[in-house]
């Protein structure tokens, strides 16, 4: 399939873009493959220029992108725009990629003859308190199969290897009406698996992912796991099928009933499974609570401004 061109999109991390690109010049195997490595500043100034300029030069070739709107599906676009690559990874600012990580995901493409691959991730939490650490560490790690394998659904685009012919149509092909929310990875293999697309598992390409100590707790889990229970409705109603939203709305309500009365004594004594049934009864909550303009806000706009009262 050619060479590999690693995007990872990025905004006011230096310590986790650092760490992400010093584990992308570790990567074995890919010498002949990986063609260039794309960062893409989406900061509204070049914040993170100085810390691309202290990888290149190095293993592999870095390129620097200023993408100034704010926003998911707008980075991931510019990085899209810088490479002609024809075979995308993507790896986050807050991802550590295993040695061996690259290879294993151009190995399971080549095998298995998917559209996209994706890989497990280890979720880690250092800061998040000791009761709800195993279950945010859950959270935000992915599980898949023991060995290379295609699988039914996807994942979300970080940690994933995509064909660009297949799975990347077009020259933006992240809606940037997601730049906000989030959700432009579902809209996008939403598309792929309506023209039949495939998606494989790479049992090998592994990487860590570290929760930063604003989302190492319980209020931002919840707040994900609802706006993950929004989106089978939301993908039902972008398709017009009511009976699909009637349908999600009532596994919505059930879910949401069952998982909060079980939640609701494990919550009063503190008993460390309140996390995992907070989350169910979330997303059930989620599904009844879909419609346009009750998504939470993850991405662009309201993280810079959490970044700037931060930094003052």
């Amino acid at each position: 399939m050619g060479r590999v061109a690693v995007i990872v999109p990025t905004l006011r991390r230096p310590e986790g873009l650092a760490h992400a690109l010093a584990s992308l010049m570790a990567q074995q195997g890919v010498a002949d493959r990986l063609g260039e490595i794309v960062v893409v500043d989406n900061d509204r100034e070049p914040s993170a220029r100085a810390v691309t300029e202290r990888f290149q030069g190095q293993a592999f070739p870095v390129v620097y992108v200023h993408e100034p709107t704010v926003g998911v599906a707008s980075a991931r676009n510019a990085g899209l725009a810088a490479t002609d690559a024809p075979l995308i990874a993507f790896l986050d600012d807050d991802e550590i990629a295993s040695p061996g990580w690259l290879a294993a995901l151009v190995a399971t493409q080549a095998s298995t003859g998917a559209d996209v691959v994706f890989g497990p991730i280890r979720g880690r939490a250092p800061e998040a308190a000791a009761d709800v650490r195993p279950y945010l560490e859950a959270f935000f790690g992915r599980a898949g199969p023991a060995s290379d394998a295609l699988i039914d659904h996807p994942f979300g685009c970080g940690n994933s290897l995509m064909v660009r012919a297949t799975a990347l149509p077009g020259p933006a092909p992240f809606e940037v009406r997601w730049d906000q929310s989030g959700g432009e990875d579902d809209a996008l293999f939403a598309a792929l698996s309506a023209r039949g697309g495939r998606y494989g598992w790479s049992a090998a390409a592994w990487v860590d992912e570290v929760a930063p100590a604003h989302r190492a707790n319980l209020g931002y889990a919840l707040s994900r796991a609802f706006a993950y229970g929004q989106s089978p409705a939301q993908a039902a109603w972008a398709k017009r099928d009511i009976t699909g939203v009637v349908k999600w709305m009532a596994v919505g309500a059930v879910q949401l009933a069952g998982w909060g009365l079980v939640a609701l004594p494990l919550t009063l004594l503190r008993r460390p499974g309140r996390a995992r049934a907070l989350d169910r009864a979330a997303r059930g909550l989620g599904k009844i609570l879909w419609m346009p303009g009750l998504e939470p806000r993850f991405y662009g706009a309201s993280e810079l401004q959490r970044l700037d009262r931060a930094g003052r």
